[in-house]
């Protein structure tokens, strides 16, 4: 007799449990959220990478991807990232990849990629069986001391390997490569900045704890971006965003006005806002041209190579450049708005919203908790090792 299609005599109703509706929703919408918080969208405070970007640092780092040593493709990467670590999908892995290698995207790169990432056009990186890729410096400094217990390690996904839960992070990396990712009911968006002046401002906290954030923008005094422009927000909106944590900065792109002989002129964009795809904007631009939105402005060429030059030809002579200029501010993304809200797990637990003080304060303390740690296991070698000798000593003396 084949499968019983009928149901049991019984009915089948001996496992089913009715439940509150609103209660089940509330307690699976809550363990989603706070998974999408805590495991996904938001970044560490500590080490400023969120669970994806540890793990691609830490799978190769065991694959010995170091800055003198050679390549390797990364599809061999996002596998042994999604085998051990991360159990998502490939693609999304290899994105987060290639945005670590863009020199547009971040401001001080973690990955060395060799091969098609992609460019500031908005084009796609190559696919992973073509790429390469391997560690920068400054990935080796996040990691460093990793080997002689500075941090904590947890069971992976299938609790076959151990991952590290927050890298020793000796470099600012949270404020200098900045971060932004969409979580449930919060977001965070964290733009890049400088990285000495992110160390010349923890030196001074150091010195002076209770200094404050006005004093830490003499050396902190805004945002640096990969990909340049200009910021034209007053110091005063600056100081109020880096003490709440909360608001916003205007970036312009950079210009200047080229000589072409004759009397006539036109205008050379050599720095774009951040975040904005180059061929994207031209071709808002030309819509504009097209919908006679844009009166003094004749033509639109883009003269890049690997610098960015996009040429805008007036439309006479006497057009003042000034007047053009802000009309295209206005009306295009050639300045564009970057909000800050630095929301970032606390302590490694807590999603809050930090100051700029706030967030160099944790990472210092974090910085110091490594420091003791690395000592003790050092200081333990040393004590093992002197115990040896001493065990030597008396077999040689005797």
């Amino acid at each position: 007799m084949g499968k019983r299609l009928l149901p049991p005599e019984n009915g089948g109703g001996d496992h089913i449990e009715p439940v509150d509706l609103k209660k089940a929703l509330e307690e699976r919408y809550l363990a989603y959220a706070l998974s999408t918080i805590m495991h996904r969208a938001l970044p560490d405070v500590r080490d400023g990478l969120k669970p994806v970007h540890r793990r691609i640092m830490h799978a190769m780092r065991l694959l010995r991807l170091n800055p003198d040593q050679g390549f390797a493709k990364c599809a061999r990467i996002v596998g042994e990232v999604m085998g051990k670590f991360h159990p998502h999908g490939d693609q999304s892995i290899y994105d987060a990849l290639v945005r670590l290698a863009q020199d547009f995207s971040m401001r001080y790169p973690l990955v060395d990629g060799q091969g098609n990432f992609g460019n500031i056009d908005g084009d796609n990186a190559a696919a992973m069986r073509y790429t390469e890729a391997r560690m920068t410096d400054v990935a080796t400094e996040l990691l460093s001391g990793i080997t002689e217990d500075a941090v904590d390690y947890r069971p992976t996904y299938n609790e076959e390997d151990e991952e590290p839960v927050v890298l020793p992070g000796a470099f600012p990396n949270l404020l200098a490569n900045g971060s932004s990712g969409i979580a449930v009911g919060m977001a965070t968006s964290i733009p890049p900045h400088n990285a000495a002046e992110l160390c010349d401002a923890a030196l001074h906290l150091i010195e002076n704890r209770d200094a404050p954030v006005a004093k830490l923008m003499d050396f902190v005094q805004g945002p640096d971006f990969p990909t340049g422009g200009i910021i034209v927000d007053s110091r005063a909106s600056i100081l109020e965003a880096y003490e709440t944590g909360r608001g916003g900065f205007r970036v312009r792109s950079k210009w200047f006005q080229e000589d072409q002989g004759r009397g006539t002129w036109s205008i050379v964009v050599t720095e774009i806002p951040y975040g904005v795809q180059k061929a994207r904007l031209i071709e808002k631009i030309a819509e504009l041209l097209m919908a006679r939105k844009l009166p003094l402005l004749e033509d639109i060429r883009d003269e890049s190579a690997e610098d960015v030059r996009v040429v805008l030809v007036p439309k006479s002579r006497s057009v003042d450049p000034g007047i053009l200029m802000e009309s295209l501010f206005k009306l295009t993304e050639l300045e564009s708005r970057f909000p800050l809200n630095m929301n970032v797990l606390s302590r490694g637990k807590v999603p809050n919203v930090l100051s700029l003080k706030g967030v160099l304060q944790e990472w210092l303390e974090h910085r110091r908790e490594v420091l003791v740690r690395r000592s003790k296991h050092r200081l333990g070698e040393i004590e093992r090792r002197l115990e040896i000798l001493a065990g030597y000593l008396i077999a040689s003396l005797n």
